[in-house]
This record gives structure tokens, C-alpha cells and sequence, in this order.
């Protein structure tokens, strides 16, 4: 493809441009990004090189050269709001405690939140996460600022209990592990550690997201026969998709081409030593995370993805990579259960009574269905299940979302009254 060459040119307020050529071209292929003079350190220039991204963009103009800019449609915007001037519109592909990574149209830049975001953000959702598009302004002291958090289109969440055991929580808050995508892979290995009760926790929980639950049962290289496995799956949840990979031999990724289209966000969930990781790798075509291999002697994985980040396949669609869960805890999953187990309300609209308990009253189509087989006890003892837990998480989580909200308004009830001195 020819060498590439990189240009540093200073613009106004202390910022610097670096641009980067592929000298065996007419114009310029190569994406650029907006970095302070502190960057123009080897660290940086090669953290910039090992960003750079090839795209169809749009135009800029530097000594009669074309520029060409990211374009945002790539990463998955489709907004049409009105920019502000000075701001631009970023998507999060990271988070490392208070500080996000940002692509931006000028390339990827690092961004903390505006004290006024602070200040008005009611709860713990309220703040950006892997995935989300913000309004930022650029800074000339080298870190921009996220002024805004844009609109999301779906959002994967769970209850935390902040290291509780559910007999001594207090309060429950939302952990928001993912936004803005358009599939949830919910993955689980093809080994003694398997459980279907597990993978319909998760399934109802990606119904509730917004995004399309796909299935995906990974190692399939360390089993002979992985049927029994699908059929477990397929008879509790006869409409999801489902799929048998191995991120070794790469049987099954090619069934996964049609989720894996340019603009397109797929978000990895499931636990530590499934094989996230191994995915990840083989869809990228080169080792971005690291692998160890899980404990013989229960099957367990240890934790290689510490955080969450957005990576860009090569085929233009883009993986949110999440860290292992031990657990799952259901928040606000009231459709996600409703979706999950419909047929469950079909019988309830059978019911003599409308405010049937289905325990004993006469009349009952679910105690009917139980008695004669139609409805698997063990289907309707996991529907309660979760009912159960969704209730309760419901209930502690709706106490600190008050709390939340009279702080608030006490707050800005105080500032107004010091404003007025």
C-alpha cells in the first residue's frame, strides 16, 4: 500500500493536528485526530497510528490535499439533532473510571464529564457508558468535556446489590452495562457448567434492552455432541436464535456474517471463561484481549476483561465487550418477562376470575394446564421466579430513585435561596 507519513500542524488555541498520509495514493485515506501539543510524544503518535481507521469520510482541505473525516454513520449515529457550535457529537467505545474515550468526526479524543452534567445527573443511569453518543466540547487544555448525553436507543441493565447478600440489601441500584446496540450475544459454553435457567435469566433481560437476544453456545470443539445442549435451549425458548461456534476451529462463525453488518453494535454478555474473549479475537482476526484457559475442576473462568469497550470489526460492525458476570440480578424487567412467557398470558385470559391468583380458585386455566401437562411446572416455577425478584428489586430500587430525587430538588431549592441574598 506505500509508506505512510505523519504531519503535526499546529492550529489555533494550543491544539495540534496530525495527519497521516499513505503516500502511494491521490488523496489521503487515513483519518485524523485532534490531540493537544503535550501529545506529540512517541506514546502518543503511536497510539494515534494504531487508531487510525480507513472510512469513506467527509472533507477537509490542507494544502490542497483532501482530508478526509470520520464518519459517524460508521460507528452507528443516526441522529439529527442540531450540533451546537464548538461541540461535536462522539460515541463511547471506553470507560476507565472517570475518564471516557470518545470517537469524535476528528478522531478519538479523551473526555471527563462537565461539572454541570454532574450536578444534574438524578441517578446512577443517568451517566454515559460504553456505547452511548454525547455532546462534548473540545478543550485547549487537552481534555474535552461531555456537556450532553444523547437519546439511547437500547440499554442493557442490572440490579446491583453493591456487594450485598439479598437478605441484608438495603437499596438496589441500576448498573447500565451497554447502550445504543442493535444484538445482545448471550454467551454460554457447551460444558458441565451449563444451565438453560441461567441463559432465560439473561434472555429476559435482553428482551427488556431494546436489542435482539441471539444465543450463542461456544466450544463447541470440546464436545462430540453439543444436540442435547441446543435442544434444551430451543425447547425452553423455541423463537430465539441460536448458535453452536468454536472460536478455535471457527465452526459456526460464519452463520454469525448476517448480524455482522457495517453500522451494526453487538453487545458479549455472559460469565468469566466463556469465551467472550476467544470471540472477540477470532471476529477481529487478531488477538486484541487476552485468553487463559478456565479451571478444570469447575469450569470456571478467570477474569481477562476488566472493563468495557467498543471494538470495530473488520466488517464494519462493532463488538461491546463486558467483563464476566457472576451473576445476573433482573431490573425493570416487567416486558421482558412478558415477552419471554406470552404464552403464559394466554392462560391467565382464560381464568374465570380476572384477578385469579392461580393457587386454588376454581376456574383456573394455569392450574388446569399444570394438571394436564400443557404447561411444564418447571416453566411456571421459573416464571414466578422471576416475578418474585423483579418485584423485590423493584421495590428496594424505588427508594433510592426517591431519595435521589428529593436531594436533588433540595439542592437546587438551597441554590436558588442563596442566589437570592
Amino acid at each position: 500500500m506505500g509508506w505512510i507519513s505523519v504531519i503535526f500542524a499546529p492550529t489555533t488555541s494550543n491544539l495540534s493536528c496530525i495527519y497521516c498520509f499513505v503516500e502511494n495514493t491521490t488523496e489521503v485515506v487515513f483519518s485524523f485526530a485532534i490531540f493537544r501539543t503535550y501529545s506529540r510524544s512517541k506514546q502518543s503518535r503511536m497510539r494515534l497510528l494504531a487508531a487510525a481507521i480507513f472510512a469513506p469520510k467527509n472533507q477537509l482541505h490542507l494544502e490542497g490535499r483532501t482530508i478526509k473525516t470520520i464518519d459517524l454513520k460508521q460507528y452507528g449515529y443516526l441522529g439529527t439533532e442540531t450540533i451546537p457550535e464548538g461541540m461535536l457529537v462522539g460515541r463511547i467505545t471506553e470507560v476507565q473510571r472517570n475518564q471516557y474515550t470518545v470517537m469524535t468526526e476528528q478522531g478519538e479524543m479523551l473526555a471527563v464529564l462537565r461539572g454541570s452534567f454532574l450536578y444534574h445527573a438524578k441517578e446512577r443511569s443517568d451517566f454515559p457508558c460504553v456505547g452511548d453518543f454525547v455532546l462534548l466540547r473540545p478543550s485547549s487544555s487537552g481534555v474535552s468535556r461531555i456537556e450532553k448525553l444523547l437519546s439511547r436507543h437500547s440499554k442493557f441493565s442490572r440490579a446491583d446489590f453493591s456487594g450485598h447478600a439479598v437478605a441484608y440489601v438495603k437499596m438496589i441500584k441500576e448498573q447500565v452495562v451497554a447502550t445504543n446496540f442493535d444484538y445482545v450475544f448471550i454467551l454460554t459454553s457447551l460444558n458441565w457448567d451449563f444451565k438453560v435457567s441461567r441463559v432465560l435469566r439473561y434472555l429476559t433481560q435482553a428482551r427488556q434492552s431494546g436489542g435482539e437476544p441471539v444465543v450463542i453456545l461456544t466450544k463447541a470443539d470440546l464436545t462430540t455432541d453439543y444436540s442435547a445442549y441446543l435442544a434444551q435451549v430451543q425447547q425452553a425458548e423455541p423463537d430465539v436464535k441460536i448458535h453452536a461456534i468454536s472460536s478455535h476451529t471457527g465452526e459456526g462463525l460464519a452463520a454469525l456474517d448476517s448480524y455482522l453488518q457495517p453500522g451494526k453494535t453487538i453487545v458479549f454478555l455472559g460469565m468469566s471463561g466463556v469465551g467472550k474473549s476467544s470471540l472477540l479475537n477470532a471476529l477481529m482476526k487478531q488477538e486484541v484481549m487476552g485468553v487463559k484457559t478456565i479451571r478444570e475442576e469447575d469450569s470456571r473462568g478467570r477474569h481477562m476483561t476488566t472493563h468495557r469497550q467498543l471494538f470495530m470489526l473488520p466488517s464494519g460492525a462493532m463488538v461491546i465487550d463486558t467483563p464476566g458476570m457472576r451473576e445476573l440480578g433482573l431490573y425493570g424487567a416487567d416486558e421482558g418477562i412478558n415477552e419471554g412467557f406470552a404464552d403464559l398470558a394466554e392462560l391467565f385470559a382464560e381464568c374465570c376470575f380476572s384477578d385469579c391468583r392461580h393457587n386454588n380458585e376454581p376456574g383456573c386455566a394455569v392450574l388446569a394446564a399444570l394438571q394436564d401437562g400443557t404447561l411444564p411446572k418447571e416453566r411456571w416455577e421459573r416464571y414466578l421466579a422471576q416475578k418474585r425478584e423483579n418485584a423485590f428489586v423493584d421495590h428496594k430500587s424505588a427508594h433510592i430513585r426517591e431519595q435521589s430525587a428529593r436531594l436533588k430538588a433540595m439542592a437546587k431549592q438551597s441554590k436558588k435561596k442563596g442566589g437570592n441574598h
